[in-house]
């Protein structure tokens, strides 16, 4: 996306479903062009977890700089709005380097806090939050999204369908506050101003996708995922934490306890990824209408691509 002249030095974001070549992609950039790596991914901010959420390796890091990658511990619970203050502040860094910053990863409410800013909403009691969702169970979605439109039709009609958690966050925040979701989203400035970044999304086929990501959670096994959730498991953590939902966790654990066997809990790994993936691609089709799309799979042909709408000389 380009909306005046690109700025000196520049920033790129690069988004896309889970397994669709976005650390890669980011990695020949930042060779290319001198830049930096931040992450935009929240479970890859978590240590330990590098196999099971395929972090950039060591010697993908050593390549190049790399930031926000296993910076937290699985005993903490980033929010966006932390994620926020410390993208910027490394992007600050990197800007005084005079390099070239690409910011990478498939969370897409990290590059909406970028682009959009992230709305400071006061904290919505409990008894608001569990109102709206007995609402959403007793109506069902299309009746709720109706009592949502007289509260907040903006927030009604951006929301994609089947995003449940956002309808209830809406409708809980307008009769929380008494101002709409989306006006206190109005009020707010971007990370990044208007003209300063451009962004692009993968968004390959999603049969060749959905092979990839089998693909990928098969090889994961064998590099180590299974250890890193004993490891986590043993720590006996609260499972409510954000890195205790990163994709496979919750079936090895069960494995480990008995419940599944290797196969069974890898069959069952396999569709919550690719029903993730499906998930981050309507997101970023709803979100980013206007972000240009690479739809390969294939490295050599993203990275054509991408040198293309981004202008980059080969």
């Amino acid at each position: 996306m380009r909306e005046t002249a690109e700025p000196d030095p520049p920033v790129w974001l690069i988004a896309g479903p889970t397994a669709s070549g976005k650390s890669g992609l980011a990695l020949a950039l930042a060779e290319a062009s001198g830049g930096e790596i931040v992450n935009a991914d929240s479970m890859q901010l978590y240590a330990g977890l590098q196999v099971l959420t395929a972090a950039p390796s060591p010697a993908d890091e050593a390549r190049v700089p790399h930031h926000l990658y296993g910076v937290a511990d699985a005993a903490e619970a980033w929010s966006v709005g932390r994620w926020l203050r410390a993208a910027a502040r490394v992007l600050a860094e990197i800007a005084t380097r005079g390099k070239p910053a690409i910011v990478a990863g498939g969370t897409g409410l990290y590059f909406r806090a970028l682009t959009h800013g992230l709305a400071d909403i006061p904290p919505v009691p409990a008894e608001a939050r569990a109102a709206a969702q007995g609402a959403y169970e007793r109506l069902g979605e299309a009746a709720f999204r109706a009592a949502l439109r007289t509260h907040d039709p903006e927030a009604e009609a951006r929301i994609a369908p089947g995003d449940r958690q956002r309808l209830v966050r809406a409708l809980a925040v307008a009769e929380a506050t008494g101002t709409a979701l989306s006006a206190w989203q109005a009020a707010t400035a971007p990370a990044l101003p208007p003209g300063s970044w451009r962004g692009v999304v993968l968004d390959p086929p999603r049969a060749e996708l959905y092979a990839r990501c089998d693909a990928r959670f098969a090889a994961m096994l064998a590099e180590g995922a299974l250890a890193e959730v004993r490891a986590l498991a043993a720590r006996g953590l609260d499972p409510e934490l954000p890195a205790m939902k990163a994709l496979g966790t919750r079936e090895l654990m069960r494995h480990l306890k008995g419940e599944l066997t290797l196969d069974e809990a890898a069959t069952l790994a396999k569709q919550e990824t690719r029903r993730y993936a499906k998930r981050q691609t309507t997101w970023f089709r709803n979100q980013t209408p206007d972000w240009p799309r690479i739809a390969s799979l294939a490295p050599d042909e993203q990275w054509r691509q991408l040198s293309s709408l981004l202008e980059i000389s080969p």
